[in-house]
């Protein structure tokens, strides 16, 4: 048998590396898939490359309310309610300084990185108790863990949801409500190549490389490493598992 067979996962970001590779996965494990992101020709690819009728989209922004709800309702009204939610919309903000850094760009990381998942929650959570259960991961990173000069609002985000899954973890405990953070180190995708252009805009490449020798296993890791992780999470055979902060990082928090 499948591991997510007769599951409806929900996952927020879905057009990006991560959130494709996740979805992906979910689908091939026997799950019913909603994708969630702002870009709509984005979804559409990441929905065409995956493939299949298990599959389909929606356009919502994480930061707004009514937008959130939406997402819920059509995961409802399409596949019957929602058995794992994968919260792993994010951005990176910008590279640079505390003392440089804008106003309105910290706003913003906070309010995907943050504010996005609380929203998830606050919705999701309400559903599952009367489905009576389910598993939430979070994408957290190693920046939750350990702070990042030039990525501080980013640093800060990444620790907060960390806080919001362990005080989830414990409202949901007696409602059979699972959650957890994966927390990967640099990863191959969209995100890294910009931080890369913000260190390096003249030589990302030197950048990249950099950064990977300061990997113990002296590599990026790949999204499908991360969906790996995140399809055990929101599988049964985590069942006792929640509350934890799992690093996909190439010993780079050891």
């Amino acid at each position: 048998m499948k591991r997510l067979e007769g599951k409806v996962a929900v996952i927020t970001g879905g057009a990006g590396g991560i959130g494709e590779a996740t979805g992906r996965l979910f689908a091939e494990e026997g799950a019913s898939v909603l994708l969630v992101d702002l870009a709509f020709e984005a979804l559409q690819q990441a929905v065409q490359a995956i493939g299949g009728e298990r599959v389909s989209a929606v356009v919502a922004d994480v930061t707004q309310t009514e937008q959130v709800q939406r997402y819920v309702q059509t995961a409802i009204e399409r596949y019957g309610g929602i058995d794992v939610f994968f919260a792993n919309a994010g951005v990176e903000g910008v590279v640079a300084p505390i003392t440089d850094y804008p106003d309105e760009v910290f706003d913003r990381v906070i309010a995907v990185n943050v504010r996005g998942v609380w929203l998830g929650l606050k919705h999701v959570m309400a559903q599952m108790q009367q489905r009576g259960g389910g598993s939430i991961i979070i994408t957290s990173s190693i920046a939750g863990v350990r702070g990042s000069p030039l990525l501080a609002p980013y640093s800060t985000s990444k620790h907060a949801v960390i806080g919001l899954m362990r005080s989830a973890a414990l409202a949901g405990a007696a409602h059979g409500i699972r959650v957890n953070t994966v927390n990967p180190a640099p990863i191959e995708t969209r995100m890294m190549r910009s931080i890369e252009a913000g260190v390096a805009p003249e030589a990302p490449e030197r950048a990249k490389a950099e950064r990977e020798a300061r990997i113990p296993m002296k590599r990026y890791g790949l999204p499908e490493e991360v969906a790996r992780l995140a399809l055990f999470l929101a599988s049964d055979e985590s069942g006792y598992c929640t509350g934890g902060v799992y690093m996909v990082d190439g010993a780079c928090t050891a």
